[in-house]
């Protein structure tokens, strides 16, 4: 078993149609296009058509062009992962909506909600099973609706223009080639700043941990402690973030990571071919290639144009740049994230 790695047998992605600029933002709140794009890098990103795609509909989509290029059918899966922050409903998760649409067997679906890291976690959940024999074709997903749950009014523009819509799949399987497959990853957490970066209502905490108990009802004995009008009154119920506090943390964990994963793998910065990290802010991504003195045509970046996907962004940047050419077979590639919670963690893999 020892000698079993994991490959990336096919992979795709799907962005929904709609383009949404930074000048069609500024009809709705009081923005700029160099407001979004000196603090972003985001000129562009794509919205999903409400009440005709979802995040699972958007996945499945993903998922049938990696399971073609891998040369496999809905016979030949045995375990879907799905990666988002973002599912249809709050419960069940998005992964049995991809095991009912794409006519699986009945396997296993697990949701992972890591947001902005959910695809490293699932592919380091998937490399296990698949080193020990447990699966032979995992399909992972990451899928993102950010556009029907953000705040489009001045309000929530520091957070709304970053977020886009779309997904990435690719199908696992395990491989003895040399010079392929995963070689190693590592997954963390500091909980400390969960607040920092959050989408706290609706939910059950009653405000325990933030202190802001004033949005709830206390006289209430049942009920209403999920949502309620106040909470939608000042906004509570939509994402929070405190930009330079994240991207203080981003910056520096984001290079641990990488370099955790090379080290680990007997590797050195510049035996790299390919960085896809997490599309979260090109001004994290340039940075970090800074900091790390990784020469551009090493390091992939797409949030130009679709805005940060969370979970969807890696496997949408790694296709996009495969498919451009730009990654070749045995090239040495380094997928990185981090985010919510916060999480963070890296992939190194031989392609």
């Amino acid at each position: 078993m020892s000698d079993i790695k994991t490959k990336i047998a096919g992979i795709g992605y799907y962005v929904p149609e709609n383009v949404v600029t930074n000048f069609d933002l500024m009809e709705v709140m009081d923005t700029s296009d160099e407001w979004i794009e000196t603090r972003t890098g985001i000129k562009e990103r794509r919205y999903a058509t409400r009440m005709k795609e979802t995040t699972a509909t958007m996945g499945v989509k993903a998922a049938k062009i990696a399971m073609e290029r891998a040369g496999v059918g809905p016979e030949d899966i045995d375990f879907v992962i799905f990666a988002t922050l973002s599912p249809d409903y709050y419960f069940p998760g998005c992964g049995v909506l991809v095991q009912r649409e794409l006519g699986l067997g009945k396997i296993g679906a697990l949701d992972v909600r890591n947001q902005c890291s959910g695809f490293i976690y699932g592919m380091s959940i998937a490399d296990q099973f698949i080193r020990t024999g447990t699966y032979k074709n995992i399909l992972l997903v990451g899928g993102e609706m950010h556009s029907a749950g953000i705040d489009f009014s001045t309000r929530g523009r520091g957070v709304t223009v970053i977020f886009g819509d779309g997904a990435g799949a690719v199908v696992l399987q395990p491989t003895t080639e040399e010079n392929k497959g995963i070689l190693t990853s590592n997954l963390h957490s500091d909980g400390r700043y969960a607040e920092k970066l959050a989408f706290m209502n609706p939910g059950s905490h009653g405000g325990v941990f933030t202190g802001k108990t004033d949005i709830f009802d206390e006289e209430e004995k049942y009920g209403k402690l999920m949502v309620n009008d106040k909470m939608v009154e000042e906004g509570d119920h939509y994402p929070n973030m405190e930009g330079p506090f994240v991207f203080k943390n981003a910056v520096r964990r984001f290079p641990e990571t990488i370099c955790e994963s090379l080290e680990a793998a007997g590797y050195e910065l510049q035996d790299l071919d390919m960085l896809i990290p997490h599309q979260a802010n090109l001004r994290i991504s340039q940075f970090v290639q800074k900091m790390l003195e990784i020469p551009d045509e090493k390091v992939y970046n797409n949030i130009q144009k679709y805005g940060n996907t969370t979970a969807a962004s890696i496997p949408i940047a790694l296709c996009e740049a495969w498919e451009k050419g730009k990654i070749k077979d045995g090239d040495l590639v380094c997928l990185a994230a981090f985010g919510s919670g916060f999480t963070w963690g890296s992939v190194l893999l031989r392609w």
